[in-house]
């Protein structure tokens, strides 16, 4: 599949133990993207290269930024990240006119917004999905979803390929991905 041929992504900080940024990249290089992925343990980074082959470049960061930009980046038009405070650093190399995805759980809409109105001159979309109720989520106990049953990382990261590379016209915006649950 080359639904993605073309694109540069950079999957990082993903801080949510439940793999959506391990998802998201297996997507991408599946689709035929050029993908950079951060992991914040050594056991997350072989997992993360046994899952990826050579199709991504996995690289070990504790905080799940990046000190420097990898020379292999050449202008990303896809970032994803937990939190615009991740997600900064990485901003002056997004190629205008792409796409920044936000993945924590729960994301401040305010922040989405203003970020989003910060690179609309650029032509770059900053939207964010919401994801809760998801399997493998740390323990926590909650209620099921309306859904009756809890969701996948792969859910997350379809909704979040959606944001990044479908919704053309949407930026600002904050997408649930809870099975129905909605704001506690």
């Amino acid at each position: 599949m080359t639904r993605y041929a073309g694109r540069r992504a950079v999957v990082l900080g993903q801080d949510t133990g439940i793999g959506i940024g391990l998802a998201i990249a297996k997507r991408l290089v599946e689709g035929g993207a050029r993908v950079v992925l951060t992991a914040r343990t050594a056991a997350e980074s072989a997992h993360a290269r046994t899952e990826l082959g050579s199709a991504a470049r996995v690289v070990d960061s504790p905080d799940g930024s990046f000190g420097a930009a990898p020379d292999d980046l050449d202008g990303p038009d896809l970032l994803f990240a937990d939190s615009v405070a991740t997600a900064r650093p990485l901003l002056p190399l997004l190629r205008d006119g792409g796409a920044v995805v936000l993945t924590a759980p729960a994301p401040s809409p305010a922040a989405v917004r203003a970020l989003a109105t910060e690179l609309a001159p650029r032509g770059i979309r900053v939207n964010a999905v919401a994801p809760g109720c998801i399997e493998a989520a740390p323990a926590v106990a909650s209620p099921l979803p309306p859904l009756g049953r809890l969701g996948s990382a792969e859910e997350v990261a379809r909704a979040a390929l959606f944001l990044a590379t479908e919704a053309t016209f949407t930026t600002g915006a904050q997408l649930p991905v809870d099975g129905g649950l909605g704001p506690s």
